[in-house]
């Protein structure tokens, strides 16, 4: 879904930097050299960034689909 603004373990804010993690990673840099440029030193909040999967876009297919077959109905 949507990243979560703070580190569920620590409380330490982490939203902000997502946009720009994911953008380092694209481009082919080591995630590992990003947290740490990004200044993430807890293992607790690498982990929030690392493990968070981006599963909106999938979900809106769902969304769409039962939508279309609703007014199919009708």
């Amino acid at each position: 879904m949507i990243i979560p603004v703070r580190c569920f373990t620590c409380g330490a804010v982490i939203g902000h930097l997502w946009e720009e993690f994911v953008k380092r990673c694209r481009s082919g840099e080591d995630p590992a050299k990003v947290l740490d440029d990004l200044g993430v030193t807890r293992y607790c909040c690498r982990r929030m960034l690392l493990s968070h999967v981006e599963v909106i876009d999938k979900l809106l297919l769902y969304e769409r689909h039962t939508r279309d077959r609703e007014r199919a109905t009708i």
